[in-house]
């Protein structure tokens, strides 16, 4: 059988599982299928570990390896699984002769907190997409009491903006048209550099010295680290997309207290406000825990309404699942059965808003972007149904003529960005 990755999580094990493919065909590896994990949650590690069985029983002679966040912060758990062959940390995963040492290692996971740079490694593009993920920043400064993940990236490392920059030109000259900014903490983005630049520095540098980059969009970011000059970006450059995803968690103020974030319902939602004073067009997504230790009606209720009061749509929304060795993991547990019942009602209310925004776009004309089956993303991220045959990658404007609960509707009205 050919390599396989199998990639679990976030943007960041995406663009690293392109890299993780590189490296490994450059050590010659075949028969393989390498998972490329996720430990934000207990049940990301569950599902891992299923499709790990699966994968044996249907491949028996395949050299199976984990690597990713899961193997990171616990590699023993996974080389002690009968079905794995190779345990490999995150530091060493995009390595070529990290996937030759396991021939005599069967674990190679080093002290990922010892780790202090990010360099960034080149890729030509990513198979079967439109958009291309580009990492600028690993690892995380802060220790939310929910989260492990720290322990499984290390501390926060940028790549310094020169890098970012040619990156950038290489993906832009083999074709891609929108680049999406992705690391853990991107709004931590420059602290251990010189001269400290912030994120927003570094976009508005990106973006002038790669003047043929149609669009560039940003993953998660934390509104606590948002700062002046990316505000002025958001407000003034047409080609950083109007799309925000935010890292809410909640919004109630004694939830977020204990979680340890670093902002209030207050803030998330005057940031919202400022924002749509800024760019009447943005479209705001959040990651929604449901179901915190110690979270009463009364504080779910809270979460529920910051919704509506900031105007958010795209809602990523899991229940709370402990994981061992956190400080939340200690706190009085919400019954489980509860957590997915708010959690279910957050969806729900996330589909609504969701529709609600998809029929207020029904007459306009929108620039987007063409991914498979002529599906595409506009700007601010609505997943639009093309009604013609066109090919992946092309950026190109359609007249949404309707609707429906899951997408929009549209006739290309060119086939060319002009």
């Amino acid at each position: 059988m050919p390599l396989e990755v199998v990639t679990f999580g976030c943007r960041l094990n995406a663009y690293e599982s392109e890299l993780i493919k590189k490296s490994a065909a450059e050590a010659g590896l075949n028969n393989s299928i390498i998972f490329n994990s996720c430990a934000v949650t207990s049940e990301a590690e569950r599902q891992l570990k299923q499709a790990i069985r699966k994968a044996r029983r249907a491949n028996p002679d395949a050299n199976i390896i984990v690597t990713g966040c899961a193997a990171q912060i616990d590699p023993q758990k996974y080389a002690s699984m009968p079905e794995v062959n190779g345990v490999i940390g995150n530091e060493e995963k995009t390595c070529s002769s990290s996937y030759l040492a396991l021939n005599t290692e069967p674990i190679l996971v080093n002290d990922i907190m010892s780790v202090k740079e990010t360099a960034l490694q080149l890729i030509d593009g990513f198979e079967d997409r439109a958009r291309v993920f580009l990492q600028v920043q690993n690892g995380c400064n802060h220790r939310c009491t929910f989260c492990s993940i720290p322990f499984g990236r290390g501390n926060s490392r940028s790549v310094p903006i020169g890098e970012i920059v040619n990156q950038s030109r290489i993906l832009v000259e083999n074709g891609y048209k929108e680049i999406v900014l992705t690391g853990v903490d991107i709004t931590d983005y420059g602290l251990d550099l010189p001269g400290t630049p912030k994120l927003g520095e570094m976009v508005k540098r990106l973006l002038t010295l790669v003047p043929d980059l149609p669009r560039l969009r940003l993953s998660s970011i934390d509104v606590a680290e948002i700062d002046e000059s990316l505000l002025d970006l958001i407000a003034n450059e047409e080609r950083l997309m109007p799309h925000l995803h935010l890292s809410l968690q909640a919004g109630d103020d004694m939830i977020l207290k204990r979680m340890k974030r670093r902002h209030s319902r207050t803030q998330i939602i005057d940031f919202c406000h400022k924002v749509r004073e800024l760019r009447d067009d943005v479209v705001f997504g959040a990651d929604i825990i449901a179901g915190f230790p110690t979270e009463t009606d009364e504080m779910f209720a809270n979460t529920e309404n910051i919704i509506h009061e900031a105007g958010l749509t795209y809602l990523h929304v899991f229940p709370y699942s402990e994981r061992a060795d956190t400080p939340a993991a200690r706190m009085p547990q919400v019954a489980k059965p509860v957590r997915k019942k708010r959690a279910k009602i957050l969806r729900e209310l996330g589909e609504k808003m969701v529709a609600k925004h998809y029929a207020g776009q029904v007459g306009k004309t929108l620039e987007v972007i063409v991914e498979n089956n002529n599906f595409a993303r506009a700007r601010d991220f609505s997943l639009v149904k093309i009604n013609a045959d066109i090919a992946c990658g092309e950026l190109l404007k359609i007249q949404v003529t309707s609707a429906t609960d899951k997408h929009l509707i549209g006739d290309p009205i060119y086939n060319k960005r002009s």
